[in-house]
């Protein structure tokens, strides 16, 4: 089985081809950050124009580097949703119509399952069952992962994301766009204890997060100060600390919750690498093996949606031939009403 993934949901244009039996064999991406980097975050519109030029060439250079064509294909999956509505509409239509030129069944994912199944893309993937954090700039999530499909949010953010909170806080520091990446670079050279940050909710039982009270925090620290380089970094020190702690004690509770022996990180902020430091100490000290996909596989990209779509066929889905899906919102745990 050979299913070629289209992912389009926000700022970035990925499609990729996986193979059941060979793996993962070609995968293109486009970033649109240059163009979004003048307004200061994603403009939807934009974004949505972007994906209709990006898409047919980016299927054309898989398909080249998968050295397979529209006969090797079996199938076609795209994400549809959550994300940005006309983004999600653009790659939905698209998939459809690359479904009903090839005569191929078409099947949409759930941008979440995707990352969350992303790890499996790497050459010792965990098995099922396994604790997650899915953590990136629109969900922060704890998720009981027990199969395919089978999906129980254990907590998550009642407010902003972790990914969300740090671009905000970098916006206050004047770093570029896209400012999660360069307040953990920034943060590298700052003083660990000049500014300290509260933890969000930790003083409290549960797995519940929350987030937009430590960005006020950081907003409140700045305030009637000089922003030099040293006051930034050591804010942003501060302020890494605090999310990273955070993250990192809500899994310790929820490993020793859920008995689980395996805890898998997924999305965005997954990348970085402080966080992914303090999950190997509570990794080992919960005995469990902490599980990360590739830097390139943290981020939206196609190959996680290609992945997830082979696995969903290898388990029966039955696809139409065609189909136009797309949830701007769509909870996690309705993940297997999609076909």
């Amino acid at each position: 089985m050979r299913v070629i993934g289209i992912e389009s949901s926000c700022d970035e244009t990925a499609v990729a081809v996986y193979d059941a039996r060979l793996g993962l064999l070609a995968h293109a991406l486009h970033s649109q950050v240059a163009m979004h980097q003048a307004y200061g975050g994603v403009v939807p519109e934009l974004a949505s124009r972007d994906h209709v030029r990006r898409l047919l060439p980016l299927v054309r250079q898989a398909l080249a580097e998968a050295n397979s064509d529209r006969r090797s294909i079996d199938a076609v999956a795209y994400t549809a949703g959550p994300g940005l509505i006309g983004a999600l509409l653009v790659g939905a239509a698209f998939a459809a119509s690359l479904g009903l030129a090839w005569n191929k069944p078409v099947l949409g994912i759930h941008h979440l399952e995707g990352h969350l199944l992303a790890p499996l893309l790497e050459p010792d993937p965990p098995n099922f069952p396994f604790l997650a954090l899915l953590v990136s700039g629109g969900h922060t999530q704890l998720v009981d992962v027990t199969g395919l499909g089978e999906y129980r949010i254990l907590g998550e953010t009642l407010d902003d994301a972790a990914g969300e909170a740090f671009d905000k806080t970098a916006k206050l520091l004047g770093l570029p766009y896209p400012g999660g990446a360069a307040l953990a670079k920034l943060a590298e050279s700052g003083r660990r204890d000049r500014f300290v940050f509260p933890r969000p909710m930790l003083d409290r039982p549960g797995l519940e997060f929350s987030f937009s009270g430590l960005k006020t925090a950081a907003l409140v620290a700045l305030r009637g100060r000089v922003l030099d380089d040293a006051i930034r970094a050591d804010v942003a020190r501060g302020f890494q600390e605090a999310v990273v702690d955070t993250l990192a004690e809500k899994c310790r509770r929820a490993l020793e919750l859920t008995g689980h022996r395996r805890l898998v990180v997924a999305g965005g902020v997954g990348a970085n690498r402080r966080l992914r430091e303090r999950l190997a100490v509570v990794a080992r000290g919960a005995g469990a093996e902490l599980h990360f996909p590739r830097a390139e596989f943290c981020t939206d990209n196609g190959a996680m949606i290609a992945l997830a779509g082979c696995m969903r066929l290898a388990a029966g889905l039955q696809p139409s031939l065609l189909s136009i899906e797309a949830r701007a919102n769509w909870e996690l745990g309705d993940s297997g009403a999609m076909a």
